[in-house]
């Protein structure tokens, strides 16, 4: 695959130029035969996705996963976040395993999926995001290799808007990767994204799970009035370093694929690129010390 195209997986998940009520009958049984297969009620894996409004992108999301090839049980549990639009009859026509949270931001979704996981693992995803065939498996691996590994996360791409270039989002990606090897010494905690990354379930529900201070609406656009600088996903990684190591997965297979809408949000791809370096530039010396200025 080359840095400027998308892999083979992804292409018949994308479904493109199609909204759910668009979904051929055949298609659509499709998707609805493979979650069928992800609905164990005693899982070794839990994945879990918060969903607000999604009812137009959660199809795909949930067709990429219930590609996954794994030998493991599995449930697909996704929690709707007190969604306005069709979302709930999006996931009842599929037949997903699924819970209204109506306390809205992600902290509260990613919590109530935390409670209602069954899994021994528990991975978190997206619902505006890709997964590659052997996500699954190679996201828990390394826990069930080593049990002083309680947690790992893995890195992501972006899907360019329809007609456009993944050029700027490559660039994009590049500095960002730079940045998770600066911090992984000293602020590892920053590298966890909550749409690629997973725990042992039990050691993430005892240390505090996905509580945080500020509640983090799903966009969290910088400069925004709900801008929240605190995330769930990192909370999640320091309480996980209390008992134990994290590891970062940089195979493909762990490489998820997601939507640059949150940079778009930030008023697209440069203007995010200038709000982060501006936020990490001044932090870097901590990056490497671990001292905070403060």
């Amino acid at each position: 695959m080359s840095i400027f195209g998308l892999p083979e997986w992804i292409k018949p998940h994308l479904f493109t130029g199609k909204k759910f009520a668009d979904l051929p009958a055949v298609e659509l049984a499709d998707i609805k035969k493979r979650i069928s297969n992800f609905k164990h009620e005693q899982p070794d894996i839990s994945v879990v996705i918060p969903a607000w409004n999604e009812a137009d992108n959660i199809f795909r999301t949930l067709s990429a996963l219930s590609a996954n090839q794994t030998d493991y049980k599995v449930e697909i549990v996704v929690i709707n976040n007190n969604s306005k639009d069709n979302t709930q009859q999006v996931l009842d026509e599929i037949g997903v395993r699924s819970y209204l949270q109506p306390e809205q931001g992600t902290p509260h979704a990613r919590q109530m999926g935390l409670e209602m996981a069954r899994g021994k693992y528990h991975l978190c995803a997206d619902s505006d995001t890709f997964y590659p065939p052997k996500w699954i498996d190679t996201m828990v691996a390394p826990m069930v290799k080593d049990t002083n590994i309680v947690g790992v996360y893995g890195r992501y791409s972006f899907i360019p808007p329809e007609g456009q270039s993944r050029f700027g989002l490559i660039f994009y990606e590049m500095i960002t990767g730079i940045l998770v090897q600066i911090r992984k010494r000293k602020r590892e905690y920053m590298n966890t994204l909550g749409f690629n990354m997973g725990f042992v379930t039990e050691v993430g529900r005892t240390t505090g799970g996905f509580k945080v201070t500020g509640v983090r609406m799903f966009d969290n656009a910088a400069g925004s009035e709900y801008f929240v600088e605190e995330a769930e996903d990192g909370r999640m990684a320091v309480n996980l370093k209390k008992k134990g190591d994290l590891k970062l997965i940089l195979s493909k297979n762990a490489r998820a694929f997601t939507s640059p809408r949150r940079l778009m949000y930030d008023g697209g791809i440069w203007a995010a690129f200038k709000n982060r370096f501006k936020s990490h530039g001044s932090g870097l010396g901590e990056y490497v010390t671990g001292k905070s200025k403060k």
